[in-house]
């Protein structure tokens, strides 16, 4: 049943296309969507009949604690903002591309006068062409490593005039064309250019034959020098095309997509033909798809890919009917600037392409769960034997680690890093500059910090952790979350003042606590003399040991970016009445803060900007 807060937006809901954005009680945004209508479909959430039929629907509803819409001119332009809201929230009830990583493309900054040709893992609307995604960093170098040797191009940012002495290094081993000396003109090295992203585009024919008809001219002209570049850039284009597999005897360019999914995991397959030519291929998995059907998780993927692409080819093969055929087709052909065709061939060749790539999704879905599976596995073995080894209740799903980090007394700080499932959850992480301790106390730091974290978890409320990783949910308030286990980085010491605080809180019985010390790897346990030693090659000891390394990382990062900012920190500083005018003016008249200090008062108060007065605080001080 809605809230009475709901039921008055509900009833206030305008009739017209736009967006909506289901809340949950934090606040934290869990389902975007579009609708022509936003007061029918909104409500529609909420009638029995679509709860009864959607599983994921009843849960969606039980946790909607309030809703958002914003009201767009068209379904267009709702589709549109539909791709940026869940890129931006990545809601979990939303079907979305695994991951917020950004793909590799290469950039050929066409909008300058001499186009240079770079990587980038952003696209913007700059006049820039884009080429990719690429899956990998190293497959975008290594195809312009290949095309720099056929169309040499430039990756400096001097600015082009012709008339610089020399070139560099990249001219004499045939990698640029070097119109910064003259070389070559600026019509003819943004031919040069074009050509490369007609290659990239996979429309190689133009290009081999502007390249024919420039050795013929260079032979023609006896300039044998340049046809022999030409010879070997069109060697170079032949080994390339050979490599690539022709899958369809007509010269089209078209995106062929397919998915497999099993078991709640999804991987899209897409293949890249260009010119009838198999370019590249690239798998994208899928979050979010264990309740929906085939035509959502299409579709889904359909908008959040093509917002992502640079550029959409003129037809799309697809294993099957989409939704929204007729928004999304506009859409596409919108960006494109012509023409779109979303296919779901039947028969023929372009239905033997589809299954080839349904092929490589089932085979690429495999794979992957395959390595899931081993790499969960062991985590879940070292969480298993961990359990055991130190008799806890449950399963440690979330696993506390605290160190002290400190130099001769100074900067003390404190890390705490989690560990969820046992793997990092770097979100979690919390950085504490130790405030109320002076000098060097191990014991009463690691106190302050506890304090610190268990007050914020007192004041937040409890959250029953073990619910909450054995369903996934992130959006819960790290500071709320009851560890399973907290390790102290420390022995026995550490640890028993790490019991205090517990008993502060009155936590002790609530929260596993162990200490780790670091000579033996020894871990202590509050109440047994005796301290327990995990196997050598355990997926415990291995488990533990990352957690502990991560503290200390963690901390140690924090320590040197404060030893850092206090290494520009003068002795100046701290003298009362000393100003940056002031200290600016002392140190360019006596150099150093020792000449400074054996000057006399007379000798400071004649500074510009001193006074007798500020100069005797200043003597007194040093």
């Amino acid at each position: 049943m809605a809230s009475s807060k709901l039921d008055q937006t509900l009833k206030n809901l305008p009739a017209r296309p736009g967006v909506y954005l289901h809340k949950n009680a934090q606040g934290k945004v869990i389902y975007v969507g579009k609708a022509v209508n936003l007061k029918n479909r909104v409500r529609s959430y909420f009638h029995k009949s679509a709860q009864t039929n959607s599983p994921k629907t009843r849960r969606l509803v039980d946790e909607i604690a309030d809703i958002e819409f914003i009201v767009a001119d068209s379904e267009l332009e709702a589709l549109l903002l539909e791709n940026t809201l869940i890129k931006k929230y990545q809601p979990r009830f939303n079907v979305r591309l695994k991951d917020d990583k950004r793909y590799p493309y290469i950039k050929v900054h066409w909008q300058d006068p001499f186009p240079r040709v770079t990587t980038t893992r952003r696209l913007q609307n700059d006049g820039a062409r884009y080429f990719g995604p690429y899956t990998a960093a190293w497959a975008a170098y290594q195809t312009l490593d290949l095309v720099r040797k056929i169309f040499p191009y430039l990756t400096c940012t001097r600015a082009i005039d012709g008339k610089d002495e020399r070139a560099c290094l990249y001219y004499h081993i045939g990698r640029c064309a070097a119109p910064c000396i003259g070389v070559v003109s600026q019509a003819e090295y943004r031919q040069i250019i074009d050509n490369l992203c007609d290659f990239l585009s996979g429309n190689i024919e133009p290009v081999v034959a502007d390249i024919q008809r420039q050795m013929a001219e260079a032979a023609e002209a006896l300039d044998f020098e340049r046809a022999a570049q030409l010879r070997d850039q069109l060697r170079a284009i032949e080994q390339v095309v050979e490599k690539q597999k022709v899958v369809n005897t007509k010269t089209m360019d078209e995106d062929v997509i397919a998915f497999a999914r099993a078991d709640g995991d999804a991987c899209v397959q897409v293949f890249f033909i260009r010119g009838g030519k198999l370019v590249g291929r690239d798998y994208f998995v899928l979050e979010g798809t264990a309740e929906e059907e085939d035509a959502e998780i299409m579709t889904s993927f359909l908008k959040q890919f093509y917002d992502q692409s640079p550029s959409v080819p003129p037809q799309i093969l697809l294993p099957h009917e989409v939704d929204e055929l007729m928004i999304i087709r506009d859409w596409l052909q919108g960006k494109r600037g012509d023409k779109v065709s979303l296919k779901v061939p039947r028969r023929g060749k372009q239905r033997q392409l589809l299954e080839m790539a349904a092929e490589n999704a089932v085979e690429t879905l495999n794979h992957l769960r395959a390595q899931w599976a081993a790499d969960e596995s062991k985590q879940t073995e070292g969480l298993t034997e961990l359990q055991q080894a130190l008799d806890l209740p449950e399963t440690p799903l979330r696993i506390e680690c605290y160190d002290i980090s400190t130099l001769q007394g100074t900067h003390t700080v404190g890390s705490m890093v989690v560990f969820a499932k046992g793997v990092p959850r770097k979100s979690d992480y919390r950085r504490f500059k130790i405030k109320a301790v002076a000098g060097q106390d191990d014991y009463a730091s690691m106190q302050e910090m506890l304090r610190r974290r268990f007050k914020r978890m007192t004041d937040e409320g409890y959250r029953d952790t073990s619910k909450i990783e054995k369903s996934g949910d992130k959006s819960e308030d790290a500071w709320a979350l009851i560890p399973n286990l907290v390790i102290i980085d420390g022995g026995k010491g550490q640890l028993n003042a790490a019991l205090e605080v517990l008993d502060e809180f009155e936590l002790r019985d609530a929260i596993p606590i162990v200490g780790l010390a670091k000579r033996e790897e020894e871990i202590f346990v509050p109440g047994e003399s005796n301290s327990i030693m995990l196997p050598r090659n355990s997926q415990a000891l291995f488990l533990v040991q990352r957690i502990r390394d991560e503290a200390h990382r963690f901390g140690v990062t924090y320590h040197r970016t404060l030893r850092g900012k206090s290494a520009v920190h003068s002795g100046l500083d701290d003298v009362e009445g000393i100003g940056p005018k002031r200290r600016r003016a002392l140190l360019q008249k006596f150099g150093s803060i020792q000449a400074i200090r054996e000057a006399s008062v007379e000798e400071l108060a004649a500074i510009p900007g001193m006074t007798r007065r500020a100069a005797q605080v200043l003597k007194d001080t040093l």
